[in-house]
């Protein structure tokens, strides 16, 4: 049995989910935007906030 990379199979199943099919000759390219996108979302997440920090205001128009 093969082991499978966890990215692997979350874009297979994010692409069944919303019915979106993924070429297999497109999988490096989402692959990699993937990878950028969770590496600036890790960036954000580890970013310490101070308690005290209030939520900023939500505006519509």
């Amino acid at each position: 049995m093969s082991s499978s990379d966890p990215l692997d199979e979350y874009i297979d199943a994010a692409s069944k989910a919303l019915a979106l099919p993924i070429e297999s000759a497109w999988k490096p390219a989402v692959r990699a935007n993937l990878e950028v996108s969770l590496r600036l979302a890790r960036l954000v997440d580890e970013f310490p906030l101070p308690d005290e920090t209030e939520a900023a205001s939500v505006f519509a128009a």
